[in-house]
């Protein structure tokens, strides 16, 4: 019989499938022994102490049965133990009984009956000692049990870890690349794996090397993990899926022996790809570490990673996937051309591949023909590919509690609010004096969003409670897909967040807790402007600190690294800056103070209002005053800056 055969009845032998169930029937089978080997103390059919052979039927009594028999004069003998007694009667039989505590006359009943008694030891040596050996004996038939398996498994350990087959999912995924959408880039970048992979002899020929492994990098969400399997699906080639957390285990070694085990598997089926998903848990830099203490079985995991990845031959037609949304904590040996030689920004998707996005998930989904996917995806800039998932799926969730045969519109404008703001708290019922100033306070911010140049346009106003602790919220959408933003933008942005606090101080003449995380975020980017990105006098040009870009957290902000007097000249600037810009949004505020009163209005009434009653309602009040319309000025110059763009670009393309 051929290794490859043993190894397979091996691997169908029900005892090495199932290790703990062998275990287990192991250690009944070893107390089965121990008990039948030592009983319950007593010796039947053997000498006992005074050398009377002993009979073999034993009965147990009550003790009264037994206190009668020695009224009776019908025992011979009797033997007290510390928890039972053992008494042999005039005609052969042995009976056995519970000592009853708190018979101190047993013994003068005894003697005054005649009958002989003694006492005896309910253990003896052997049992002893086979209690003490038992645990000994049991440790030494389980490693000699798995002795075997840990020689026949590559990476094997105690009890089977380290064996990768366990944690390695291999599959061939049927996921195509019309399956992934809003990453056209990112599809491009990994077309010619699969062309190595169906056709690995035209680049061999050619001398060409393709990359040994491929880095996706990106937020989470973003379809990272589907873009592996569309790889493999266009490919038509085994995939060896793994998690990078599954390499790691307590035992020093077994994550190294894992790798050696995941990349024989992968050889042996080639072509085939090999994915790590979250690879930053093996992969973290070693020198963030430092000199001691760091993580060893990592380190040795990461090391056997890196030394796998350089024993691949040119031709070998195995492709290294991994995926991380930590590219910045990655080691250095892991990036360097002949290992990941080559990354693959898996970013959110724009305007269009929103719209891609969408499709593919409502291909299943009964839509109405109400549905413009294009203002779904015009309200979900910056979400991930998961989260469109999610608000189609939501969406139909919604429409089936409504018993409706189709997906409306307005499920899918609810859906995306519960995604950006959370979920609608019906049932919780704000007392009117609150209810008020979230009117005000959100009127406030809808006022300034369509009267500040280079402010979001409104969607939505609504004073319904919201996630945790929103009370009612001002749902914005951007009119283009921005991946910049301009001076005078930022401070439209802080406007519109001071808009919320002014309008309290203005109608309701006092302030609450509302404005909390509006005020921090207003902070942020001031500071952002004076310490980032150079646009203000403050520090000139100069950075103060400086951002690393982080998927999970955004910009993260090194230590500071200037002096006291401009951390000072800081501080005075961005409280000036905010109370300047303030005092501003009241005096818009003022101006507009019959619009906002109107707005509230329809605020109580509906609880909900859309940006196009909004701005209805400011046009209508600039009508009646006569006041130059502010809404009509930002949308005429947003035209004027997408023509503008459009020609630059045209001007340059004939260049």
């Amino acid at each position: 019989m051929s290794n490859k055969d043993s190894n397979n009845n091996n691997d169908n032998n029900f005892f090495n499938k199932n290790p703990l169930i062998t275990f287990a029937i192991f250690s009944v089978v070893m107390i089965l022994l121990f008990k039948a080997l030592v009983g319950d103390g007593s010796s039947n059919g053997v000498n006992n102490s005074m050398g009377i052979s002993q009979p073999t039927r034993v009965k147990a009594i009550s003790y009264s049965e037994f206190k009668s028999l020695i009224a009776s004069k019908s025992l011979a003998k009797v033997e007290i133990g510390q928890t039972y007694i053992k008494a042999y009667a005039q005609d052969g039989p042995m009976y056995t009984t519970r000592i009853v505590k708190g018979d101190a006359k047993l013994t003068e009943e005894l003697e005054k009956q005649g009958i002989e008694y003694t006492g005896f030891s309910e253990s003896n040596w052997f049992t002893e000692m086979f209690g003490w050996l038992l645990p000994f004996l049991i440790i030494i038939g389980i490693w000699m049990f798995f002795a075997g398996r840990m020689q026949k498994n590559m990476g094997g350990g105690i009890l089977g870890m380290g064996q990768s087959k366990k944690m390695v999912n291999s599959e061939k995924p049927t996921t195509k690349f019309d399956d992934v959408a809003g990453v056209e880039e990112a599809k491009e970048e990994v077309q010619e794996i699969v062309d190595f992979l169906r056709y690995p002899g035209r680049y061999v020929e050619i001398g060409a090397k393709i990359p040994k492994g491929v880095l996706l990098v990106g937020s989470p969400g973003t379809g990272k993990t589907l873009l592996a399997k569309a790889v493999a699906g266009e490919a038509e080639v085994p995939f060896f899926s793994v998690s990078g957390s599954s390499f790691i285990e307590m035992f020093v070694g077994v994550g190294a022996a894992r790798v050696r085990d995941l990349f024989e598997q992968a050889k042996k089926d080639a072509p085939s790809i090999i994915f790590i998903d979250e690879i930053d848990a093996i992969g973290k830099s070693r020198a963030a570490s430092g000199m001691m203490g760091g993580n060893d079985e990592r380190e040795q995991t990461l090391n056997q990673l890196l030394a796998e990845m350089d024993g691949f031959g040119t031709d070998t037609p195995v492709i290294i996937l991994a995926a991380t949304n930590r590219p910045e904590v990655l080691d250095a040996a892991l990036l360097r051309p002949g290992r990941f030689d080559r990354q693959v920004l898996v970013d959110k998707p724009d305007f269009e591949g929103r719209i891609k996005i969408l499709q593919v998930h409502m291909k299943n989904v009964k839509m109405d023909d109400d549905v413009e996917i294009k203002e779904v995806a015009r309200l979900t800039a910056g979400l991930a590919g998961a989260d469109l998932a999610n608000v189609v799926n939501e969406a139909a969730l919604l429409a089936g509690r409504k018993n409706q045969k189709t997906v409306k519109q307005k499920d899918l404008y609810e859906s995306v609010e519960r995604a950006i703001a959370g979920l609608a708290k019906k049932s919780r019922r704000i007392n009117p004096k609150e209810k008020k100033i979230v009117a005000y306070h959100e009127s406030g911010h809808a006022l300034l969003a369509e009267t500040t140049l280079g402010a979001k346009k409104v969607s939505k106003v609504s004073i319904v409670p919201r996630g945790l602790a929103a009370l009612g919220y001002t749902l914005n959408k951007p009119e283009e897909d921005k991946f910049m933003m301009q001076r005078h933008e930022m401070f439209a942005e802080v406007d519109v967040l001071l808009g919320g606090r002014a309008a309290e101080q203005v109608f309701i003449g006092e302030i609450s807790t509302g404005a909390g995380n509006d005020l921090e975020r207003a902070t942020d980017i001031i500071k952002s402007m004076v310490q980032t990105y150079g646009m203000t006098d403050v520090a000139g040009l100069m950075v103060l600190e400086k951002s690393r870009q982080s998927f999970l957290g955004g910009g993260q902000q090194a230590s500071r690294e200037y002096s006291e007097q401009m951390s000072q000249a800081t501080d005075e600037f961005i409280k000036n800056t905010l109370e300047e810009h303030y005092n501003n949004v009241l005096a818009r505020l003022e101006e507009y103070r019959e619009a906002i009163e109107d707005m509230v209005a329809l605020l109580y009434k509906k609880e909900n209002i859309t940006g196009e009653e909004v701005r209805q309602i400011i046009i209508d009040f600039e009508d009646r005053n006569g006041i130059e319309s502010k809404v009509e000025v930002v949308a005429d110059d947003i035209e004027e800056e997408l023509k503008e763009d459009k020609k630059m670009v045209k001007e340059s393309d004939e260049e």
